[in-house]
C-alpha cells in the first residue's frame, strides 16, 4: 500500500534492526510504519507513522526502568531486541516499548507520537497519537501485548522510503535522572504536527 511521503514499496523490519543499540533504533524508527492487526488477519488494521521516540539505554541509564534492576516488569527488557514492553503509569496510561539490543542489555525505545495513516474509523482520521499515552490507546496496545513479537504478523514495522527531517534534543520527565536527564535521546520528525507537547527544543 503507498503511503504519504514514502515510494510506496515497502519492507518489513526483522530483528536485525533492533538487535542494535537503542539510540540508533530510536533515530532510524522515524518515519517508519507501525501496523496493528487487531483481531488477527480478518480483523482491521490499524497503520501509523512514527514522527517521535524517545530512547532508553540499559541499567546505566538512570531515567531507563531498568536502573533499578531486573524486575518481573522489566523482564521482557532483558531479553533480544524485536519485542514490545507495555507498562501502566499514573493509574490511566499504558506505555509503548519496543525492546532493542542484544539479550541481556535492558535497553527500550519509547514511541511517543505518529500520524494516523489507515483503518480508523471516518471520525477518528484526525486521531491524536501526539504522546504515548494517547499513542497506545489509538493504536489499540494494551498490556496483553507485553513481550509479543515485533517481527510477526499482528504488530510490526515497515520502511517505505520515507526521508524527513529528524532532530534530537532532551527526553521528557527524566528530571530525576542526574546528569542523565540533559541527554540528547529523544527524536522526532521536524515536519510533523503530531509530535507532543512541549515542541522539542533542537
Amino acid at each position: 500500500m503507498a503511503t504519504s511521503r514514502g515510494s510506496g514499496i515497502e519492507s518489513r523490519l526483522m530483528r536485525g534492526f533492533f538487535t542494535r543499540d537503542a539510540e540508533a533504533v530510536a533515530q532510524d524508527l522515524i518515519g517508519k510504519i507501525m501496523v496493528h492487526r487487531v483481531g488477527g488477519h480478518g480483523g482491521r488494521e490499524l497503520r501509523a507513522r512514527i514522527v517521535e521516540t524517545e530512547a532508553y539505554v540499559g541499567e546505566h541509564d538512570l531515567a531507563c526502568h531498568a536502573a533499578k534492576g531486573r524486575t518481573k516488569r522489566t523482564e521482557v527488557m532483558y531479553g533480544e531486541g524485536g519485542h514490545a514492553y507495555v507498562y501502566f503509569i499514573y493509574g490511566m496510561h499504558e506505555m509503548f516499548n519496543v525492546v532493542t539490543g542484544h539479550a541481556g542489555s535492558a535497553q527500550a525505545v519509547l514511541i511517543r507520537a505518529a500520524e494516523a495513516l489507515h483503518g480508523f474509523e471516518t471520525a477518528d482520521r484526525k486521531l491524536n497519537l501526539s504522546g504515548p499515552g494517547r499513542f497506545a490507546k489509538g493504536m489499540g496496545i494494551t498490556r496483553k501485548d507485553y513481550g509479543l513479537n515485533l517481527t510477526g504478523d499482528k504488530l510490526f514495522f515497515v520502511d517505505d522510503g520515507w526521508k524527513g527531517r529528524i532532530r534530537r534534543g532532551v527526553r521528557i520527565g527524566v528530571d530525576y535522572s542526574g546528569d542523565w536527564k540533559h541527554e540528547l535521546l529523544r527524536f522526532w520528525d521536524a515536519s510533523s504536527r503530531a509530535v507532543s507537547k512541549p515542541v522539542p527544543r533542537e
